[in-house]
């Protein structure tokens, strides 16, 4: 990568997580970076694309450690459903190990969830991490349906997204901590009876 592509990306991530994707313009970034809007086409081509770039650069490695770990959980396991407790570890470590040494990502990725914009870039770029997981997640509370299981962890995302955005500045807490603060929050909730009715439990 060149260093006016890092420029642009380095600028953005840190707009993008302070004012938000639609409140940031191109116009705005490339003052900023200190480059022409022509570099910025010229590297990304679009708004859009810029963004994917910016979550791909930094959200690729995160996503592998997250497989990483569920490999060996599910190794460890050895065909068994992995405890949840494991589980939660495997999808908050990777971002959470971040608040120190990648602040601006950090706060980038819990912006990009709290609007929404989270959802079509994993699906485009990250299916087989979502799967991966909402399978492990399944295993793991059986007696819940798959429409259930689903719902509770868009809750879990909605939790991990708030806290990345607020609540680690806003209590000053590492990143060890914090995860065992949402875990042991997060737990309670996904281990809830069901809630959908009987109808929607899973086909036996």
């Amino acid at each position: 990568m060149t260093e006016t592509h890092n420029k642009i990306l380095d600028t953005a991530e840190r707009l993008f997580g302070d004012q938000g994707y639609d409140a940031t313009s191109l116009r705005q970034i490339i003052a900023e970076a200190g480059v022409n809007l022509a570099a910025v086409h010229y590297h990304f081509g679009s708004k859009e694309e810029l963004l994917e770039h910016l979550v791909t650069r930094k959200a690729g490695p995160v996503n592998q450690e997250r497989l990483a770990l569920l490999d060996r959980y599910e190794a460890e396991a050895g065909g068994e459903p992995i405890p949840l407790e494991k589980l939660l570890g495997a999808f908050l470590t990777p971002p959470f190990i971040r608040i120190k040494s990648s602040p601006e990502f950090f706060k980038l990725m819990g912006r990009m969830y709290a609007e929404g914009l989270m959802p079509a870039i994993a699906e485009k770029h990250f299916h087989n991490v979502k799967s991966r997981f909402t399978t492990a997640f399944g295993r793991a509370l059986p007696n819940l349906s798959e429409q259930e299981v689903a719902i509770r962890l868009q809750f879990l995302v909605g939790a991990m997204s708030h806290t990345m955005l607020f609540a680690c500045k806003q209590f000053a807490i590492d990143g060890d901590l914090m995860i065992r603060q949402l875990v042991a929050f997060v737990i309670g909730g996904l281990r809830a009876p069901a809630a959908l009715g009987e109808n929607t439990e899973k086909t036996k």
